[in-house]
């Protein structure tokens, strides 16, 4: 079993009505899916990493919140600016920031929640010539549609869901 990348990796797919339909229900569905991972998990346990070598139970799910934020703002960035330049970030410098230490997950949890509320009726208001718009993502030197962006963290979120679901497996 692969315990980084339970669910695989990423594979961009063509637009198809059905793809987005089922895309927008995994961004509609994560925040559930994701206290679901985590329900019942005692401090010592969120503070055990979900493999060896990989963050803490409790860094994914920061790591996450942040990392969903981050896309919200790109895809909103793309849809409202032409051919906006995106900032990137260090994920694993900010996987140690404080505040993912300090703050508990029911934090992130809920932030998710009303982040997801917001992404998926955005994602739904989409227009069909809408999901090519692009940004350009200075660390890979590509231009990325909103299409791609979509894809992306619909996986994203079920891969970081997926490998704490798998570790509580293995207890």
């Amino acid at each position: 079993m692969d315990n980084q990348y339970p669910i695989g990796k990423y594979k961009p797919i063509p637009y198809s009505d059905e793809e987005r339909i089922e895309r927008i229900e995994h961004i509609r569905a994560l925040p559930r899916l994701m206290e679901a991972a985590v329900e019942g998990l005692s401090e010592d346990q969120l503070l055990q990493p979900y493999r060896e070598g990989g963050w803490m139970i409790k860094q994914v799910v920061h790591h996450v919140a942040d990392s969903h934020m981050n896309a919200f703002v790109r895809i909103k960035l793309g849809l409202t600016e032409d051919h906006p330049t995106i900032a990137p970030y260090e994920e694993k410098l900010w996987a140690e920031t404080p505040d993912v230490m300090n703050v508990p997950i029911n934090h992130s949890l809920t932030l998710l929640h009303s982040l997801h509320a917001r992404w998926t009726e955005l994602m739904s208001s989409v227009a069909n010539e809408q999901w090519d718009r692009s940004v350009f993502h200075p660390g890979s030197q590509r231009d990325q549609s909103i299409w791609f962006l979509l894809g992306t963290y619909a996986w994203h979120g079920r891969h970081h869901a997926t490998q704490i679901i798998r570790w509580r497996e293995s207890l």
